[in-house]
C-alpha cells in the first residue's frame, strides 16, 4: 500500500473512532452531569468535523496531474491541515474561556462515571492516536495534534476523577485542563506555521540549498548552478528545479548521465520531482542573478 493510500486509511479511522465516541461522550456527560464532558463532547464534535475534511481532502490529494493541476492534487491535502488547524485553535481557546469561570465555581459531579468515561476516552482516543504516531504527511501530524489533545484531556479528567474519589477537589479539573490546552495550542501555532510556510512556498526545513550545490559540485562535473527552487506540495512531497552549468565540450550522453546523476543524488534528500536546465559555460543567463 503506497504512503498516500495507508494515509487516508488512518484518517479514515480517526475520524470515525473520533465520531463515535463522541456520541458516546454526550450520553456520559448528561448520565455524569459534568460540564467537562460535556464540553469535549464538543470539542471532539468539532475533531470529528476537523477528521472528516482531512479524510476527504486526503482521498483528493491521491489524483493525478491533469490538465486543470499540472503538479497533481498533493497540496489538497494542505488544505484539510489548515481547516483542521484553525478549528483546533478556535476550539482551544473556547475551552479555555469556558475553563476559567470554573476556576471560580467549580462543578460537582459524579465521580465514578468520569472514571469510566474518562478510562474509555483514553483507549479510544489513544488507539486512533497511535494509528497516526507515524504519518509522514503534514495532513496526519495536525490530525495527531487533534487525537493527542483528546488523549491527555482524558488523562486530566482521568488524573482529577481519580483524586476527586479520594479528596474533594473539584478544581484540579480546570487547572490541568489550563495546562493541557495551552501546550496544544503552542503546538497548534507551531504546526500552523509550518503548514503556512508550505502553502506559501517555502524552502523545506530539511533542506539546504547551499549543501545541495556543494554536494553536486563536490561529485559530478559541473562548474555551478543557479536559478535555485526549492519547495514542497505537502510537507513530505518535495520540488526542485535549477540550471546546472557545464563544459560546452560535453557529449549529449555524458549530459544525459550528468542529469541522472543529479537526480539520483538529489533523491536521497527526499526531492521526488526535479527540473533541470542544462547551460554551458560560456552562455548567458538572464535568471542567473535573479
Amino acid at each position: 500500500m503506497s504512503p498516500q493510500h495507508q494515509s487516508t486509511d488512518n484518517i479514515k479511522i480517526a475520524f470515525l473512532l473520533n465520531l463515535s465516541f463522541a456520541l458516546v461522550e454526550v450520553i456520559g456527560g448528561l448520565w455524569t452531569n459534568s460540564i467537562a464532558i460535556l464540553a469535549d463532547a464538543l470539542h471532539d464534535f468539532g475533531d470529528a468535523i476537523a477528521l472528516g475534511l482531512s479524510w476527504y481532502f486526503a482521498k483528493i490529494s491521491q489524483r493525478k496531474r491533469d490538465n486543470q493541476f499540472s503538479y497533481g492534487y498533493k497540496r489538497f491535502s494542505l488544505l484539510g491541515a489548515l481547516i483542521s488547524s484553525l478549528i483546533l485553535l478556535v476550539g482551544s481557546t473556547l475551552i479555555l474561556v469556558e475553563v476559567i469561570p470554573r476556576l471560580i465555581n467549580p462543578v460537582n459531579v459524579k465521580v465514578e462515571g468520569m472514571v469510566l468515561l474518562a478510562i474509555l476516552g483514553v483507549i479510544t482516543n489513544g488507539a486512533a492516536a497511535l494509528k497516526l504516531q507515524h504519518g509522514q504527511t503534514q495532513n496526519e501530524r495536525v490530525v495527531m495534534l487533534h487525537l493527542l489533545e483528546d488523549v491527555l484531556g482524558w488523562i486530566a479528567i482521568l488524573i482529577t476523577s481519580l483524586v476527586m474519589l479520594v479528596v474533594k477537589l473539584p478544581v484540579l479539573d480546570p487547572i490541568l485542563s489550563i495546562l493541557i490546552t495551552s501546550y496544544i495550542l503552542w503546538n497548534v501555532v507551531k504546526n500552523l506555521r509550518e503548514t503556512v510556510n508550505v502553502f506559501l512556498q517555502a524552502i523545506p526545513s530539511t533542506l539546504n540549498k547551499h549543501q545541495l550545490e556543494a554536494t553536486l559540485m563536490a561529485q559530478l562535473p559541473i562548474y555551478s548552478i543557479h536559478d535555485w527552487h526549492l519547495w514542497s506540495m505537502d510537507g513530505d512531497y518535495h520540488v526542485v528545479s535549477c540550471h546546472v552549468v557545464v563544459a560546452p565540450h560535453l557529449s549529449v550522453d555524458e549530459i544525459i548521465t550528468i542529469k541522472k546523476q543529479v537526480r539520483k543524488i538529489l533523491n536521497q534528500y527526499n526531492i521526488q520531482h526535479l527540473t533541470i536546465e542544462i547551460e554551458y559555460e560560456n552562455e548567458v543567463c538572464e535568471l542567473e542573478n535573479c
